[in-house]
């Protein structure tokens, strides 16, 4: 189990169908712009340090509750999309009487091959999925491993009739016994209609792997969906640049925005949003409406407590006079809810 956590490998044929990228240069994908990914070594013992030592304040002092997940009310025939958000980046979405997940990292662990695990801030998620009705469509925005999750992968077989995934990593669904042919890679850019809605894949300042070999060796990004009546934008991880104004140019304004905010530090600014850069993305993508996401799942920064992306992106959001959603985790709601109240603050008392 230890070794099937890693994932496919890039063999030579996979190679020679990411050569044919034109964001594949120089033996691996790059980003747009000039970005940052290591930290040097001498930085590590101190980043440990923190890590070890702000512990207590990363996590809530008690479990996230998550709401029952009512079936009926999810299927029910609706005009607007609906959506269920389960903490982190995990997203299920009801479009067009369709049923889509979004990186459904619903294990307990983000780090099943480290030493040190990194325990998820609600219990025993991975049971809703045997509550989940047939999924329609699964998305992944890249292969982290706090977003492309195994136990979740194995606990979802059976009940998947597609998946749309970022360029790359199709091998890594292939090897955990994914049949191929239900499986559509996605470059930058490439859109595909399906079931009457638009999906574009859309580029972010990020990065890949899951081993020391397998750095970059597959794409990352974001997700737009675009039905009739609305388009709705998943940011994906990455840090701030110029790509915002283009998904906004090219495929904006967008009704709903699924913000990245959280798991962010000064080691990593090339490749996660600050609160401020969140909110300022979605100004730059024409984002009518936002909510935070990558956060309330897991501690993975040593930088901030576990409620400060939501609490300074509320702060942004607000000096920007910017409408934003602060769904409960688990709670069903529309584009059009009214979700602000600060949910969070009665776990901390």
């Amino acid at each position: 189990m230890f070794f099937k956590q890693f994932g496919g490998k890039a063999t030579q044929e996979h190679i020679k169908q990411y050569e044919k990228s034109e964001n594949w240069r120089d033996g691996c994908f790059q980003n747009l712009e000039e970005t940052m990914l290591s930290t040097s070594l001498w930085k590590v013992p101190s980043m440990i340090y923190k890590q070890l030592n702000s512990r207590k304040e990363q996590r809530p002092p008690r479990f996230i509750p998550v709401l029952p997940f009512d079936k009926d009310k999810f299927l029910a025939p609706a005009s607007n999309a609906r959506f269920i958000w389960y903490g982190h980046s995990v997203i299920l979405m009801r479009i067009n009487d369709k049923t889509i997940l979004v990186d459904p990292m619903l294990g307990p662990d983000t780090t099943p091959i480290a030493p040190i695990s990194t325990k998820r801030f609600s219990e025993k998620t991975l049971n809703l999925i045997d509550d989940f009705p047939a999924v329609d469509l699964v998305i992944f925005t890249h292969d982290h491993y706090d977003h492309l999750d195994l136990a979740s992968i194995q606990k979802l077989k059976g009940k998947v009739k597609q998946y749309f995934v970022a360029m790359g990593v199709k091998r890594h669904l292939v090897h955990w016994g994914i049949p191929a042919e239900s499986i559509t890679e996605f470059d930058w850019w490439d859109s595909k209609l399906w079931e009457e809605v638009s999906i574009t894949f859309t580029p972010t300042r990020h990065f890949s792997g899951r081993g020391l070999s397998d750095r970059m060796k597959s794409l990352w990004g974001g997700w737009v969906f675009k039905t009739a009546s609305e388009n709705i934008w998943i940011s994906g991880d990455g840090g701030y640049g110029k790509h915002f104004k283009e998904i906004g140019e090219r495929l904006g304004p967008f009704d709903f925005a699924f913000m990245e905010c959280g798991q962010y530090n000064d080691d990593w600014h090339d490749i996660h949003l600050f609160p401020d850069e969140s909110v300022q993305a979605a100004i730059d993508a024409r984002a009518k409406k936002i909510m935070p996401i990558h956060w309330a799942g897991f501690p993975l920064s040593y930088q901030h407590s576990w409620t400060e992306p939501a609490e300074e992106f509320v702060q942004a959001a607000t000096n920007h006079q910017m409408a934003y959603s602060l769904p409960v985790v688990g709670q069903l709601f529309e584009a059009s809810s009214s979700n602000t109240e600060k949910w969070w603050l009665a776990l901390n008392h």
